[in-house]
């Protein structure tokens, strides 16, 4: 008898865990082909994530391959799934994607940047092997966002695919792919917060069923907060939505980067005391506003935003990054002390909205209706084909997203213009979906036309200005925030790109301006721009926050400028991260509290000049210099974090290096060598 009752509990939590969903991650052995390839054999292996412009796209080729891309797979459904419901969800596929199961179309997704799911239930074979077959296009489209940019648009399923497979009852998935659980957080203070968490649920299966909605809020292993709501599930429901209000007393607030603390929201769906399914969301409880005058403000205390621009390549392997690759270019943007990401030019990767969450990084969301900037061509076409593609992809975005504590904004444009199809109507437009979707959060826009129409319909506007490297000088960035914030008191205004090329293959002595098209794009002038243009934004309190272009240089096949073709070098740090670039120091000693010191130039290895000046940038007390182990001086970094040494260098070898401390003893050092020619 006992070993019988032992035998029925363990088939009862059998039970119990083919109940709750699972996942199947189906990111290995596709067979990938061209579309002009007609030849079966002409498949390839591939694992996702994968695209094919990984080598083109990365070459500064023009004509990089856009076209159709397909990809197959054969996969074994178990028997025991027929019983249950599967669905297939794709993380990102650019741009176009048909998916066919068994030869037979399942559906067609439009936008390349947001995920996409489809319940595959009543098209599998169970107990049998399925072809899955996705035929992806990249090529450029006029109803489809983005129609131009400054980036590459990569071909391929770049991001994951895996089976969700649920209880007949489950919480949805279908609505425009989101977890189907959407968390407000309303009235929040230190003293308390309101919650409200929405839930979509639906029922495939012949009959009714009497289910408990439990939803609850965790710190770790402590409940904080909880509501159940009965309900009754018809049968064939494909959607039904239910809202659970719950209040959590003294929160711990998620304050950026200073406590990025975050409780869990865990939704159960019950049945009979069992749950049988269930999600778990972040929930960050946090408040926040802009002000024109002041800037922005974090749980009532001002914060600068102190931001870089991210797009989502590297070098190798284009746009199908592996969370190794996102875990590293957030670990270089906390190093820098980054406290704010745009996510220019589209969605990116929920799991790298994840790790901005758990750093406490402010962020920016945007989708991808992207203008010309200084080209030719247009970014909006008045048709309703491509209005209805700019609405869907606004909708994906807040839904999949909106439960992002990190994501503060949400973008509607980056740089269109009004000649000929006006966009202003449009966009007020896009302006009420987003707040009808998420009254809880602003809108906002990059713009690179003033004055302009435009510039006036979102909550919070920003501007994309490169003063100092395309012409002018960075006075004219003070010149313009200072005549946009007195003709317009009232608008909150931010830099939402500013940024220089360089290369760290190409150094110069003097400091003379680049040309931006030409092939010569010293590292210095870089760093100088980025010190004279921060200079100008932070003096400004008004601007509520900036961002530089760009994190990490980029792939652009159009480019054909500094020391190679088809890359955007205005990042900060080189495209295969190996190299950050002095500005990127620069930008470190003034954002992140981690002592540091570092001596600018010494990529400058081969000098002309005997007599010099070095250049040190440091958060700490004091830096002293010496050279070829003569102490030079000691110094006070100035409010920009730099130390400046007059040296005089000898003939040939000359070692350089700095000590910097701080009165409590912390001490950090770092050294170049420099060699005087004749």
């Amino acid at each position: 008898m006992k070993r019988l009752f032992v035998a029925g509990c363990l088939m009862m939590a059998c039970l119990g865990v083919m109940a709750q969903r699972t996942t199947q991650n189906l990111n290995e052995h596709w067979t990938f082909r061209f579309g002009y390839e007609f030849d079966k054999k002409a498949g390839i292996e591939v694992n996702l994530p994968h695209t094919w412009n990984a080598q083109d796209g990365a070459a500064g080729n023009l004509y990089y391959h856009r076209g159709i891309g397909n990809y197959t797979k054969k996969v074994m459904i178990p028997s025991e799934w027929k019983e249950r419901r599967v669905f297939i969800r794709f993380e990102g596929a650019n741009n176009i994607a048909h998916l066919f199961v068994n030869g037979r179309i399942v559906g067609e997704h439009r936008g390349g940047y947001t995920a996409f799911t489809y319940d595959l239930s009543d098209r599998l074979n169970y107990g049998e092997e399925n072809e899955l077959w996705v035929r992806v296009n990249n090529s450029e489209q006029l109803d489809i966002i983005p129609l131009v940019g400054d980036f590459n648009i990569w071909g391929g399923i770049y991001r994951d695919v895996y089976f969700v497979v649920t209880d007949k009852a489950c919480i949805s998935p279908l609505d425009y792919s989101s977890d189907g659980v959407y968390i407000r957080q309303t009235n929040v203070s230190e003293k308390k917060a309101d919650v409200a968490v929405k839930t979509l649920l639906s029922n495939s299966g012949d009959t009714p069923r009497h289910l408990t909605l439990h939803t609850t809020v965790k710190d770790g292993d402590k409940v904080i907060a909880e509501d159940s709501k009965k309900v009754e599930l018809p049968a064939h429901e494909a959607q039904m939505e239910l809202t659970q209000q719950v209040t959590i007393r003294r929160p711990h607030l998620w304050n950026g980067t200073e406590d990025p603390f975050m409780y869990q929201t865990i939704v159960r769906v019950m049945e009979n005391g069992m749950a049988i399914d269930e999600i778990s969301q972040p929930l960050g409880l946090r408040y926040y506003r802009f002000d024109a005058n002041e800037g922005f403000f974090l749980n009532g205390k001002h914060l600068k935003l102190q931001g870089v621009c991210r797009h989502q390549d590297r070098a190798g392997i284009g746009n199908a990054l592996h969370r190794e690759h996102h875990e590293e270019d957030a670990r270089l943007m906390v190093e820098m002390g980054v406290n704010s990401l745009r996510g220019s030019h589209y969605p990116h990767a929920h799991y790298f909205y994840d790790l901005m969450d758990r750093y406490g990084i402010v962020t920016w969301a945007e989708i991808p209706f992207v203008g010309p900037g200084g080209y030719a061509d247009k970014g909006f076409v008045d048709t309703e084909a491509l209005k209805a593609n700019v609405r869907q992809q606004l909708h994906e975005l807040i839904r999949q997203n909106g439960n992002h504590p990190s994501i503060c904004v949400w973008g509607l444009f980056n740089e269109l213009k009004s000649q000929g199809d006006n966009p202003v109507e449009f966009i007020r437009e896009l302006n009420d979906i987003a707040h009808a979707e998420d009254a809880t959060r602003p809108t906002t826009a990059a713009s690179n036309q003033y004055p302009d129409d435009m510039n006036l319909v979102t909550d919070e506007i920003a501007f994309n200005r490169y003063d100092g490297w395309y012409g002018d000088t960075p006075n004219t960035l003070a010149e313009f925030l200072d005549a946009f914030h007195r003709e317009h008191p009232d608008c909150k205004v931010g830099i939402s790109e500013y940024g220089a090329g360089a290369s760290v293959f190409q150094q110069q002595d003097s400091l003379t301006q680049s040309v931006p098209t030409s092939r010569w794009h010293p590292e210095n002038w870089q760093t100088w721009y980025h010190i004279a243009n921060w200079k100008i934004i932070r003096e400004r309190p008004f601007v509520w926050g900036s961002y530089i272009w760009n994190m990490f240089d980029f792939g652009a096949a159009n480019r054909t400028e500094g020391d190679r073709n088809g890359i955007n070098d205005k990042g900060l740090v080189t495209q295969d991260r190996k190299t950050c670039k002095d500005a990127y120091y620069f930008y470190q000693a003034n954002w992140s509290r981690n002592p540091m010191v570092y001596i600018e130039g010494r990529r400058n290895i081969e000098r002309r000049h005997a007599h010099t000046q070095v250049m040190v940038f440091s958060n700490m007390e004091q830096v002293s210099l010496m050279v070829n182990g003569k102490e030079i001086s000691t110094q006070k970094p100035d409010d920009y974090r730099i130390c400046t040494f007059q040296v005089d260098l000898q003939q040939g070898r000359n070692i350089l290096s700095v000590k910097a401390s701080n009165a409590d003893g912390t001490l950090r050092e770092d050294s170049v060598e420099w060699m005087l020619m004749n």
